[in-house]
């Protein structure tokens, strides 16, 4: 998690709660800055916070007995929101309260638009908003960012992430926390880490089971979830939970590490049984690396060596290649997806090749893999930051969509590949089905065939070097055989054809396209912006003929609003 790779965001928002309604002080250099107060007696479980993005920051406390329980930067509006967030104080229910936000008096008050509810704002319309993916991880409301402490653990996938409760901006890091069964239907939790101060937040980090109680956390029957994360005011903090991850406990003696640098991974070493986390180091100077620490309590940490040339949010870990559970290799990549391949002892990454790229399309970031996968489902499972900004709605960003991971063997070496996660076959609906046959200049087979959220499969063979372009709401996605480059949006990426054939997958959802080329060698998602009113599609070519091989379009069902999830 890192405030560099926003730089169009206001980088001073921070975390939080609401406030409300009487002037006191009026401001002034040497003096007490402005402040509005309200008491205010909670009946109900949530506050609703109205936000107008754009409007003036203040800085908002809720204070009980005294004490400031909550404390965020929120954009309050007093008169026409652009929506509405909330706070959960269902903990403190019944309980007289004040809320106190800096700024200067507004009239109407912003904290006296403040009201109070038993269910989240909106709820009978989320989901159903106008821009909201229909099968990408979106948050309820506000910001979200980087994917933080995947785990799966006990027939639950748990999908952590950097999140701004409280508008629509970057800011106010906590970690938000969504689970589900089948990496389709997510249902958002309460928040799972809250800042431990205001300025000292809540930046990203991993998660693991502690199937053996090395920290001694466990308090329970069942093995608790230990997460690492990055405290700004601190470092590398630890803290557990007994209640399957819903909440979290600090360890007494955070920080565990102190240094320069952020976005602790966390993963077990079987052979020589001790903890590992891989961690963004800055070190001295410009030195961006990735130091390795070791651990056989997740407690106390040491150090033992580093990697140059990778920036923010590392993932390591083993993969078999073409398959073969005899022949593996390690994997380190960074925020960007870049990647080497080499060996791991448990102390020390050598790489073997080169940096490689991992993802062409820009809207991709941050991404983390899942810890924890059953051994019987052999699957590495990532989920990254698809980097998609929704103005105008009250959510902002979203996730890609859960893709497997695995090695094979290429021409021109051993090579990453990346693939959706077949648990998308779950929301399919209608299937449109091209007849194998030959595509002429002037033709379109897939005229007529339309939708907001579709997978996309086609095995094409092109007939001599001639381009061919497959338009998903108007956006070109353009294959050319000559020079054996795949161009969307302004971004190419190397993909050569397959035994004559340009193999091609492509999900679509509202404000992402995830371009999978060559069975997956290549990955490619790209932020997408169409017309509201262009959701058709078409395959062309300008001359020469295209044999069409197989080419399969499946309509996506919507996660949120078919029947097995509520807000």
């Amino acid at each position: 998690m890192s405030r560099r790779r926003l730089p169009s965001f206001r980088l001073a928002v921070m975390l939080g709660v609401a406030a409300a309604a009487t002037p006191h002080g009026a401001g002034g250099a040497g003096t007490e800055p402005a402040r509005m107060t309200r008491e205010l007696t909670l009946t109900h479980p949530y506050l609703h916070l109205p936000v107008k993005t754009g409007a003036p920051m203040r800085r908002v406390r809720l204070v009980v007995d005294g004490q400031t329980a909550r404390e965020f930067d929120v954009e309050l509006s007093g008169n026409a929101p652009d929506f509405r967030t909330f706070l959960d104080v269902g903990v403190w229910e019944g309980r007289t309260v004040a809320l106190e936000a800096d700024g200067p008096p507004a009239s109407p008050s912003p904290l006296q638009n403040i009201r109070q509810g038993d269910t989240v704002p909106d709820a009978g319309d989320m989901y159903r908003e106008r821009d909201r993916p229909l099968f990408h991880f979106t948050s309820r409301r506000g910001w979200l960012n980087d994917p933080n402490g995947l785990v799966y653990d006990r027939g639950a996938y748990h999908l952590y992430y950097q999140h701004n409760p409280y508008g629509w901006a970057w800011g106010n890091m906590h970690w938000g926390h969504a689970v589900s069964a089948d990496l389709v239907h997510w249902k958002e939790q309460p928040i799972a880490l809250y800042p431990h101060a205001y300025g000292d937040w809540a930046y990203s980090g991993s998660a693991v089971v502690d199937r053996d109680n090395t920290a001694g956390f466990r308090t329970g029957r069942r093995p608790p979830i230990v997460i690492a994360y990055t405290s700004t005011g601190r470092g590398e903090c630890i803290a557990y939970s007994n209640d399957d991850g819903r909440t979290f406990t600090e360890y007494a003696g955070n920080p565990v590490i102190r240094h320069k640098g952020r976005d602790p991974r966390l993963f077990w070493y079987a052979p020589a049984r001790h903890w590992v986390m891989a961690v963004y180091d800055e070190g001295d100077g410009d030195a961006r690396d990735i130091a390795f620490y070791t651990s056989s309590d997740l407690k106390a940490w040491r150090y033992t060596s580093r990697v140059s040339g990778y920036f923010e949010c590392p993932d390591l870990f083993e993969l078999p290649v073409d398959g073969n559970p005899g022949h593996t290799k390690w994997l380190l990549h960074a925020a960007d997806g870049a990647y080497a391949l080499g060996r791991f002892d448990g102390e020390t990454f050598t790489p073997e090749t080169e940096t490689l790229p991992g993802a062409f399309g820009g809207a991709f970031y941050a991404a983390q893999s899942y810890n924890g996968i059953p051994e019987k489902d052999g699957r590495r499972l990532r989920v990254g930051w698809a980097k998609v900004e929704f103005p105008g709605m009250p959510f902002n960003q979203m996730m890609n969509f859960p893709v497997e991971l695995s090695l094979r063997t290429t021409p021109d070496g051993v090579r990453l590949f990346t693939w959706p996660a077949r648990e998308i076959e779950r929301l399919y609906g209608k299937r449109h089905r091209v007849q194998a046959g030959v595509v002429r200049p002037g033709e379109n087979p897939l005229a007529g065939v339309s939708g907001d959220a579709l997978d996309i499969r086609a095995d094409l063979e092109p007939r001599g070097d001639t381009p061919f372009t497959l338009a998903i709401h108007g956006v070109p996605i353009t294959w050319d055989p000559a020079k054996g480059t795949l161009t969307c949006q302004g971004r190419s990426a190397p993909v050569p054809l397959t035994d004559g054939r340009a193999r091609l997958r492509v999900l679509v959802d509202r404000g992402l396209l995830e371009i999978f080329g060559g069975d997956g060698r290549v990955y490619m998602p790209v932020a997408v912006s169409p017309h509201p009113s262009e959701r058709g599609l078409s395959l062309t070519v300008s001359s020469g003929p295209l044999e069409i091989h197989d080419l399969d379009v499946r309509e996506v069902r919507s996660a949120w609003t078919d029947g097995r999830r509520v807000p």
